[in-house]
């Protein structure tokens, strides 16, 4: 077979653009100063090297290449309005003399970009809302729906709060800057819930064909340990633990199809045990702490799962006393709901449908397929088969993802 130079361009870039493109962003915006100018630079440079490596050959650092190109691409921008703005001569100028000193420093040198954005999108002169929502757009690349379903938000809400983060960040002049560990600490929280929002989108994606993006989980957990070093805080910890523990399931949630694998249903002698290894260690620390927070109990939930040889002999008494804690510091209708089924592993299908019916009287979770889902699940476990229709019917109709509709359309195959 010919070798065809097009084509290996265009996987070269797509690759580059899957796996990088984030990164190269967030370097060019601490370049520029600006989200919007940055984006343009991005996918003009993209552009350029669609015809330019045709010519000349692809660079042996893509995505240096393309940091670079992205900067003259925004200089001549900027150059060409300050015309019309004289203070943007400034900004042009601060991008030449960075491109001097950044030549001079190795890549394991310069500081991550990606934290530092992360960090920028989650100041606090910023509403928590829109914190959250920048930093999963620009940080990570998430499209304003995945955003929205990750929230159970309406999309133009997200999209709304990202405008507005966008006009703060620049209205304020908010340094793109990783803060001081003084500072640190007001910022945490935002940050811990943005990385673990995008290590959820990535092991359990919100619609598609795809069950899993081990791109977006990977780089949460790439985030968590950097937050980690940086700042070795009992809940950075906590989270670090269960994005390891749930991560250790990977390979056995879904078949070689695509099909969704329950965890009872999981092979566990499969299961990662490097990660829950260190997931265990991580989670000891932040138990020993003096404030047990959020995910640190959810990392020790995870734990008991991990440390169980299967579904039967999990100590689902003890899951239910951590979900009681959980529920004390955040009162959730999710963990609610986690907290039913942990009940019902327990004290059987009827306690557990009882505490889904309190939720579900109360209007909270309706749309939320994964609701009707359990519901369904503790029905047919009775041996309710019309009841189990009816709820699986429902959740059905509500779920977005294909693999766990293709799970819902067996179930109610095996019911009729």
């Amino acid at each position: 077979m010919i070798d065809d130079p097009v084509n290996r361009v265009r996987q070269t870039l797509d690759e580059t653009y899957r796996n990088q493109s984030r990164k190269i962003f967030a370097t060019l915006v601490r370049l520029i100063g600006d989200f919007d100018l940055a984006e343009e630079a991005l996918h003009e440079a993209f552009a350029m090297a669609l015809t330019q490596w045709q010519q000349d050959g692809i660079p042996g650092n893509p995505a240096a290449w393309l940091v670079s190109t992205g900067r003259f691409k925004a200089i001549d921008v900027i150059r060409r309005r300050t015309r019309f703005d004289a203070s943007l001569g400034t900004v042009a100028k601060r991008l030449d003399d960075a491109a001097a000193t950044n030549a001079a420093r190795s890549e394991q040198e310069i500081e991550d970009d990606r934290l530092r954005l992360i960090f920028t999108c989650c100041h606090p002169a910023l509403a928590l809302d829109s914190q959250v929502a920048l930093t999963l757009r620009e940080v990570c690349g998430l499209t304003t729906e995945e955003i929205a379903s990750a929230f159970l938000t309406a999309a133009p809400t997200i999209a709304q709060r990202i405008v507005r983060g966008k006009a703060k960040i620049k209205m304020a002049a908010i340094p793109f800057v990783v803060p001081s560990k003084a500072d640190i600490h007001d910022r945490l929280e935002s940050v811990l819930s943005v990385i673990y929002l995008v290590f959820n989108e990535g092991y359990y994606a919100s619609s598609g064909e795809m069950l899993m993006r081990a791109d977006l989980s990977d780089e949460a957990i790439r985030l968590g340990r950097l937050l980690v070093e940086l700042l070795p805080d009992p809940e950075a910890l906590g989270l670090l633990a269960l994005m390891l523990f749930t991560e250790s399931r990977r390979t056995t949630r879904a078949t070689a199809d695509g099909d969704l694998i329950l965890l009872e249903d999981q092979d566990r002698s499969r299961w990662n045990r490097a990660q829950i290894e260190e997931g265990i260690s991580l989670v000891e620390k932040a138990i020993a702490a003096e404030h047990v927070g959020v995910y640190t109990i959810q990392a020790a939930i995870a734990a008991t799962h991990a440390n169980a040889p299967d579904t039967n002999s999990t100590d689902w008494t003890q899951i239910v006393g951590w979900y009681d804690i959980l529920f004390q510091a955040n009162q959730s209708p999710v963990i609610e709901l986690n907290r039913a089924v942990a009940v019902a592993m327990r004290d059987g299908p009827p306690a557990g449908l009882q505490l889904i019916d309190a939720i579900l009287d109360r209007g909270a979770l309706a749309d939320y397929h994964l609701i009707h889902a359990a519901k369904a699940d503790l029905w047919r476990r009775l041996g309710k088969k019309a009841n189990a229709k009816a709820s699986y019917e429902t959740a059905l109709r509500l779920a977005k993802q294909e693999p766990e509709r293709r799970f819902l359309q067996r179930r109610l195959s095996e019911l009729e």
